[in-house]
């Protein structure tokens, strides 16, 4: 056990300085890893056989030794340090960790197997996008362990009852558009189900979502005052955090793109002879080459320089913490700057008000429509129409007199 032990801190450490963790984290999560090893030797537990169980036993413990110790009681957020090492580990001799879940009935079974069939077809048969993939999932797993835990002892198809219970569960804390997206989820999959022959009957007519009126609400939108404001606010913060955020910003801000869009540019996808930046656009699965505009190869250069992380990752955005891998999502970074920037657009703040900006500004200069698509990465003229409705300066302008108005003057 020793032996072994002593080889799985050695490749944990090889592994932790290989994703470019810094010294202290590497000495801390071998530290605590280590600790652990020790605590399954003493009770004869493989490491091979870990459940979460264990782990939050030995935290329990390592929080009584830390009171004997020191006399007090650990700060509420010490234990993070030691399971984060502690996981580390388990990835490590698990290959993977958390564990996949275990069906522990035959409902379980039958609910895996749809969800492992359900992600097969979305992918294959659909050809849909690994985020749809992904929302599509969550609520299909989120349906059927609600579903089957509400006492059914295998897998009887839902009913018409369940849609409407389970829709009145998920109705309260959500707003229309988020409820109507619900509804489309929970659809997809009721009617995977009929389509093989899990139930005999199509529910999803069933399923009763609220009536969303095309262009009914207006989205927040930046002026070229707030977008200046905040890219100079961005400029001023030299760290490596404000070299990356100033150059998302500068992708933001001139050519709207969106937030995957972003996340998913490589180094590669810059061609710095040709002044062009090559973008993937994940939602159609087409690409776009635009002209690299010299305020953002400077930002972008700057952050390639100075800010980024040294790391064999190929895309260009990353976290500026160990393990570096790319952004999960722009929103926070958005949301910082703009109030970074005192700028407080009324709705939503995520990175889509700069995509919004940009269409506004393009209208305004007369650029076509299918131009201003072309740049947004929109499939049809169809998609980029919704943009029309922010330019509400414009719209007035050509606004016309209501009949019967001179009466009631």
């Amino acid at each position: 056990m020793s032996d072994s032990r002593h080889e799985l801190i050695a490749v944990l450490k090889s592994s932790l300085i290989g994703q470019r963790y810094s010294p202290v984290v590497v000495g801390n999560y071998c530290a605590y890893a280590s600790g652990f090893l020790d605590y399954l030797a003493q009770r004869s537990i493989p490491v091979t056989d870990v459940i979460d169980a264990y782990v939050e036993q030995y935290l329990r413990h390592a929080i009584v030794r830390f009171e004997k110790q020191r006399g007090r009681r650990p700060s509420a957020r010490w234990h993070e340090v030691p399971r984060s090492g502690i996981h580390a580990l388990l990835r490590l001799a698990h290959g993977q960790w958390p564990p996949a879940i275990e069906p522990t009935c035959a409902a379980d079974v039958a609910r895996f197997a749809i969800c492992d069939e359900y992600e097969i077809w979305l992918r294959e048969e659909r050809g849909l996008a690994c985020s749809s993939i992904a929302a599509l999932m969550w609520e299909a797993r989120n349906f059927l362990a609600w579903q089957i835990g509400g006492g059914i002892g295998g897998w009887a198809g839902p009913s018409i009852n369940d849609v409407d219970r389970y829709m009145d569960l998920r109705a309260p804390k959500l707003t229309r558009c988020s409820l109507k997206a619900v509804a489309e989820r929970l659809r997809s999959l009721l009617r995977y189900l009929h389509i093989t022959g899990r139930v005999t009957t199509d529910l999803s007519g069933h399923v009763i979502a609220p009536t969303l009126y095309a262009y009914e609400g207006v989205p927040s939108v930046l002026d070229r005052g707030q977008i200046v404001a905040v890219l100079e606010s961005a400029k001023k913060d030299e760290t490596s955090v404000g070299l990356r955020d100033y150059a998302i910003l500068q992708l933001l801000a001139t050519y709207g793109l969106r937030s995957g869009e972003i996340r998913n540019l490589r180094i590669e996808d810059i061609d710095w002879r040709t002044e062009a930046i090559h973008v993937r656009h994940h939602k159609t699965r087409a690409s776009t080459s635009l002209p690299l505009m010299e305020p953002v190869g400077e930002a972008v250069l700057a952050y390639l320089r100075s800010g980024r992380p040294m790391t064999d990752a190929r895309e260009i955005f990353l976290r500026t913490r160990a393990p570096y891998r790319k952004l999960d999502k722009l929103y926070g970074v958005v949301r910082r700057r703009l109030r970074d920037a005192g700028v407080q657009p009324p709705g939503k703040c995520g990175p889509h008000i700069f995509r919004h900006a940009r269409a506004v500004e393009m209208l305004r200069v007369a650029v076509p429509q299918k131009v201003i698509g072309d740049v947004l990465g929109h499939r049809s003229t169809g998609s980029t129409a919704p943009y029309l409705k922010l330019a509400t300066e414009d719209l007035r302008a050509i606004a016309l007199d209501v009949p019967g108005m001179e009466v009631l003057a």
